[in-house]
């Protein structure tokens, strides 16, 4: 791949697709990539996966290492460690992206250690600037921005002198691009060498729970938080959410107090989302909280005390008891003309 900067996004997939994440950070690969005046790669591992080669290509790989083998499925951190840190230690990329997600934090630091590279988790935002530190100046460095501090302060990390730069990336928090179908690549075949203790692990059986909610596709969503008050008031929102089409979500507050699964959590700890409509409803509106939303969405927020600070950037201001206002609407909305 020669001398440029490349930059290397490790692909996630699962019967047969991709992950949605991994394509986001294709998409932002490509952005820093042009910034670079380098390439972006795609690390592909797995077993029956050459098929997938394409997909990454088309949304911004101009090469693809598929590393294809039937001990890298399903996964398992040992087996896909090797692979990744015999690439990472022969072409030494400039930056490598992985998701945020159980695998890549599963991954990352294994391949950040092995590597004496630096690395940040849960970045929410992916730029290349300049540092001066000690009278020198670091030009087109990764700048890994992430909530710090109990997403007090937004936190900029740079990496200078150890490479690869390594950050892993939220969920939702990138811009899915399009894909280019006209775009071509390189795909290099590489053949995994393991040494007897990468294979020490056996899987000797896999069961997958599939989510219940859709919040990362969802146009509408509804939320709740601690001002909802219990578990059972939550029905509000199911009831508001069930007229206006959409999904059901929750601040960190409210799926603590048990109000509602994990699942449905939106915030710097939950889901990253981008509806056309967000209506949160009791919610304080915490940066935590608003570190998932994505603020070009039209936000609807219902909250009995004046100043709370999901004020600040809701479009449109209902200052009450949720448990009037919420009835009122679904009142005003089935009867209102289809």
């Amino acid at each position: 791949m020669g001398e440029c900067r490349e930059v290397w996004v490790f692909i996630e997939h699962q019967d047969g697709r991709i992950a949605d994440v991994s394509l986001e950070l294709l998409t932002k690969a490509r952005e820093l990539a042009d910034r670079l005046q380098g390439a972006v790669a795609a690390l592909l591992l797995g077993h029956g996966v050459a098929e997938l080669a394409e997909i990454a290509i088309h949304h911004g790989a101009d090469v693809v290492f598929v590393a294809d083998h039937p001990e890298l499925t399903p996964y398992r951190t040992l087996p896909y460690a090797r692979v990744a840190i015999e690439l990472v230690r022969e072409y030494k990329p400039y930056i490598l992206l992985l998701g945020a997600t159980p695998v890549g934090r599963d991954l990352a630091p294994r391949i950040a250690s092995a590597c004496w590279a630096g690395l940040t988790a849960d970045c929410t935002a992916l730029q290349i600037g300049d540092v001066q530190r000690s009278g020198e100046t670091y030009t087109e460095l990764l700048y890994q921005i992430r909530p710090a501090f109990g997403g007090n302060v937004i936190a900029t990390i740079v990496n200078p002198e150890m490479h690869p730069q390594m950050a892993t990336v939220r969920e939702g928090v990138m811009q899915l691009g399009a894909p280019d179908p006209t775009r071509s690549g390189e795909v290099l075949t590489v053949e995994p060498q393991f040494e007897e203790g990468d294979l020490a692990l056996q899987v000797v059986d896999r069961s997958l729970r599939l989510p219940t909610c859709d919040l990362k596709g969802a146009s509408v969503i509804v939320a709740g938080g601690a001002g909802v008050g219990s578990k059972e008031n939550f029905g509000l929102i199911y009831d508001l959410a069930e007229v206006l089409g959409g999904e059901v979500a929750a601040s960190r507050a409210a799926v603590d107090a048990g109000f509602v699964s994990h699942e449905h959590q939106v915030g710097q700890t939950g889901t990253t989302v981008r509806p056309r409509l967000y209506v949160a409803c009791g919610i304080s509106g915490a940066v935590q909280h608003r570190a998932g939303m994505d603020q070009s969405s039209k936000i609807i927020a219902i909250n009995s005390d004046p100043n709370a600070p999901i004020f600040q950037i809701a479009h449109y201001k209902i200052v009450g008891d949720l448990n009037e206002v919420i009835p009122a609407m679904i009142d005003a909305l089935r009867g209102s003309p289809e």
